[in-house]
């Protein structure tokens, strides 16, 4: 399956990038560290963004075959950029706390953390970025 994103650059580090199946809009800029005005999320904050809806997308996929609801759940991820050898992301925490009341077995849990740590998104990131997921749960 293959998806179109078109995406225009239109000026001073911003782009706007047209997902083709929806027509979903979103606009990039560059970090204030890296000359932009940090207006919007940077493409490497989108990686983050795409890391942490991946993880608990395939959490929810899997949940659903089980019975399982995990509505409320919150997803943090902290990215961490570095400077040598070149500029680039160097660490992205992925925090996934499930709301109080929720009642998940030991052997759920378990099913649940492998589909998260298999999700597509950290499969397609390079290994010498260190990813790290975490657990909270209630």
């Amino acid at each position: 399956m293959s998806v179109n994103i078109d995406i225009t650059y239109e000026g001073e580090l911003c782009c706007t990038a047209i997902h083709g199946p929806s027509q979903q809009r979103l606009t990039t800029d560059a970090p204030v560290d890296n000359g932009g005005k940090g207006a919007a999320f940077s493409p490497t904050d989108l990686m983050a963004a795409a890391l942490g809806t991946c993880v608990v997308t395939i959490m929810g996929l899997v949940a659903q075959r089980m019975g399982l609801d995990l509505a409320g759940t919150r997803v943090q991820v902290v990215k961490e950029m570095i400077a040598a050898p070149t500029r680039r992301i160097g660490a992205l925490t992925v925090t996934v706390t499930l709301p109080p009341g929720k009642s998940i077995s030991t052997a759920d849990r378990a099913k649940l953390e492998r589909a998260a740590n298999a999700c597509p998104a950290k499969e397609s990131l390079h290994p010498d970025i260190n990813v790290r997921l975490e657990f909270v749960w209630p």
